[in-house]
């Protein structure tokens, strides 16, 4: 049996995943308390296996998923505004 080790419970993937098909427009804020702002654009794999959540803020950043500690949804109407890690 293979167990994955450093991955985000399904539910929080699951607002990831509809974050990124979206579109939505959001702030994300960091376990060491860094904040950073960016359309999602998707999810993506390194090398090493580590889910990486690319946004655009002006240019493509990948934020690895276990650094998150909150997302805020500032994009009107969405689905959800708010996710805790």
């Amino acid at each position: 049996m293979i167990v994955k080790k450093n991955v985000i419970a399904c539910e929080l993937h699951d607002y990831i995943e509809v974050a990124c098909m979206y579109g939505y427009q959001l702030k994300l804020i960091l376990k060491d308390g860094q904040a950073m702002e960016g359309k999602a654009v998707d999810i993506v794999q390194s090398a090493d296996h580590r889910e990486l959540l690319v946004i655009d803020g002006g240019n493509h950043q990948q934020v690895d998923l276990m650094t998150l500690s909150k997302i805020q949804v500032l994009t009107p109407n969405a689905k959800f505004t708010e996710v805790v890690f």
